[in-house]
């Protein structure tokens, strides 16, 4: 059988181009004892697989070149030589950027039982869900009745992490791009404000506008701008989750801090980031929390989907223009 997959030939510096990816294809070896071999239906791209092509190990190593790049996917098996899974199962992995995985059984996770679509746990109820969820529960520490500051708001992460915030009643404020998602976030009691346009000074005082008492959560997916003008509306014993900091990522040179540093000791602020595969002992409660009311239709999630394995890096670089809604897949 054959497989067909994406590499990269080098190592970008900036915004990768998309020429850098290459389609190849290969036979895949008989398979092993205690392999599977799994025929994807749903890929997905996230912001940091950008860090995985740099060629440097961060927390986790870079991508080999000329070999199969990796990410999260879920598909059907169609061969197995392990008595954990069967032919049909529904599973997920990390055997993605591909349209036939061949995996050890370890590596491969069978698809809960709560009724949503398959693609849903790659996203809200996947690693971006959990990841919203991580950092506002255990790293923010978030309270009934914490105003709360959220930066790219309307993506896969950031959509989760407001309507979290929402039911804990305090204030909550998403910063975004496009009027399409400033929308959406209105639309869901959400005060939207565009970073469109502005700079930090700006920033700063729409958001001391949309929540004049400051904020006691800031969820950090941006940097930049974004960080600043929310260390200017910091309340005291705030504290800052850090997820990402997507407007960094394709940087040629080293980049200034934010000046305003120092608001974290005036605001007496606690800032962290956080892997969220190193909390993912917590994922079955978060599923027990947030599964049902995905289910329920009670929280709502956007998807951004291309279409065809040829359009995976597309759908990649797209990460990178805000031209997704949600969640960004490619279906096979």
């Amino acid at each position: 059988m054959q497989t067909r997959y994406f590499t990269i030939t080098d190592y970008p510096t900036g915004t990768p181009e998309r020429e850098l990816f290459k389609l190849r294809e290969e036979a895949l070896a008989e398979l092993a004892e205690g392999e599977v071999r799994v025929r994807n239906a749903w890929l997905s791209v996230d912001p940091y697989m950008r860090g995985r092509m740099s060629g440097v190990k961060t927390y986790i190593d870079p991508f080999e070149l000329n070999a199969p790049l990796q990410g999260a996917a879920v598909g059907e098996v169609i061969e197995s030589r392990d008595s954990r899974f069967a032919v049909g199962d529904k599973v997920r992995h990390m055997g993605g950027w591909r349209d036939i995985a061949q995996l050890s059984a370890d590596q491969v996770e069978a698809l809960p039982s709560i009724e949503v679509p398959d693609q849903a746990y790659l996203g809200v109820l996947g690693m971006p869900g959990m990841t919203a969820w991580t950092g506002l529960n255990i790293i923010a520490e978030m309270k009934e009745g914490d105003n709360v500051l959220v930066s790219a708001a309307s993506g896969a992460v950031g959509s989760l992490a407001v309507q979290l915030a929402k039911a804990k009643g305090g204030t909550v404020v998403g910063i975004a791009g496009s009027q399409e998602k400033l929308d959406w976030l209105e639309a869901r009691g959400v005060k939207a404000v565009s970073y469109k346009g502005k700079n930090a000074e700006q920033l700063t005082a729409e958001l001391h506008d949309a929540c004049p008492d400051g904020f006691d959560v800031y969820y950090e997916n941006v940097g930049g701008d974004c960080l600043v003008a929310a260390l200017n509306n910091l309340r005291v014993g705030a504290r800052i989750a850090v997820c990402g900091m997507i407007s960094r990522y394709n940087d040629t040179q080293p980049v200034e801090g934010p000046a305003n540093l120092a608001m974290i000791l005036v605001r007496r602020a606690r800032m962290q980031g956080f892997i969220v595969f190193e909390h993912w002992d917590n994922y079955a409660r978060f599923l027990e929390e947030v599964g049902p009311l995905v289910a329920k239709g009670e929280i709502e999630y956007e998807e951004t989907v291309e279409e065809g394995l040829e359009q995976t890096p597309d759908a990649f670089l797209k990460l990178f223009t805000g031209a997704n809604k949600g969640k960004m897949l490619v279906r096979l």
